[in-house]
């Protein structure tokens, strides 16, 4: 992975790097090896000096926000004002149940992601926080120091739940990520958030929207790219390539030639 984020940082065609934020695997193996992805990213953050980076996305319920809030504007000042603070309402059963971290009903999680929202932009914006919700309490909570990106770093949203999650993002994101899909999939989840952007009053040219992109069974970076052009057709500002394993540098030059003529 150092290797990985090393070499791309020196290629000005990839914007931003990506971490997960979970203890198991979520593909193959899910008893297998997994790094902790905050303190993987800190080091990354480290071994580089350009690209944005964030973790797609930190389940809200792993940590208490007001800890959250910390490590985040920690690591923008770590990254020199690089930090993308991805957030999600959770849903890993398996490695929640495992360590007795409760993950509540889909209401419940919904319920609790709006809350920690509010929670994280009161302690990354403002001197003092206070907050009274059902999950989450607040007196007079300071975060100091604060990161250089202002009001905040730019709050990234992963999901595409219609009636919550888009909403959710409508009001407190400045970057959703679509998990992937064909653009038709794509375009009837964009017209939900456009329609609760409506409903908040917001602008949703307000929003970057990234969404993943993964490579074909072939392995050829050629299809990742006209995978991409696809959904930039229909409003997809950044795609996040999920690199194949194992992670070697070996495939980022290709990859670079093959999204070239997209720029």
């Amino acid at each position: 992975m150092l290797a990985v984020w090393k070499a791309a940082d020196d290629i000005d065609i990839f914007e931003s790097g990506w971490t997960f934020d979970h203890f198991y695997p979520i593909v193959g193996d899910t008893d297998g090896p997994c790094l902790e992805g905050w303190l993987t990213l800190t080091a990354l953050a480290q071994a580089t000096t350009r690209v944005r980076l964030g973790n797609l996305v930190t389940g809200i319920h792993y940590r208490h926000p007001a800890v959250l809030a910390n490590m985040a504007s920690t690591l923008d000042i770590i990254s020199g004002g690089r930090l993308e603070l991805g957030i999600g309402a959770g849903w890993n059963e398996q490695e929640s149940g495992a360590y007795g971290i409760e993950l509540g009903t889909p209401r419940e999680r919904s319920d609790r992601f709006e809350e920690a929202c509010e929670v994280l932009v009161g302690l990354l914006r403002d001197e003092t926080t206070d907050f009274h919700g059902t999950f989450y309490q607040l007196t007079g909570a300071r975060n100091e120091p604060k990161g250089p990106q202002r009001p905040h770093p730019p709050i990234v949203i992963g999901g595409s739940g219609e009636k919550r999650t888009l909403r959710t993002v409508a009001r407190f994101a400045q970057h959703w990520n679509f998990l992937g899909g064909s653009p038709e999939e794509f375009s009837h989840k964009r017209d939900v958030l456009y329609a609760h952007c409506e409903a908040v009053g917001r602008d949703p040219k307000e929003i970057l929207i990234s969404s993943h992109v993964r490579f074909g069974p072939d392995g050829d970076p050629s299809g990742v790219a006209e995978r991409a052009a696809a959904l930039e057709a229909v409003g997809v500002d950044l795609a996040i390539v999920v690199l194949p394993t194992p992670h070697t540098p070996a495939i980022l030059e290709p990859l670079a030639a093959a999204f070239e003529p997209l720029r």
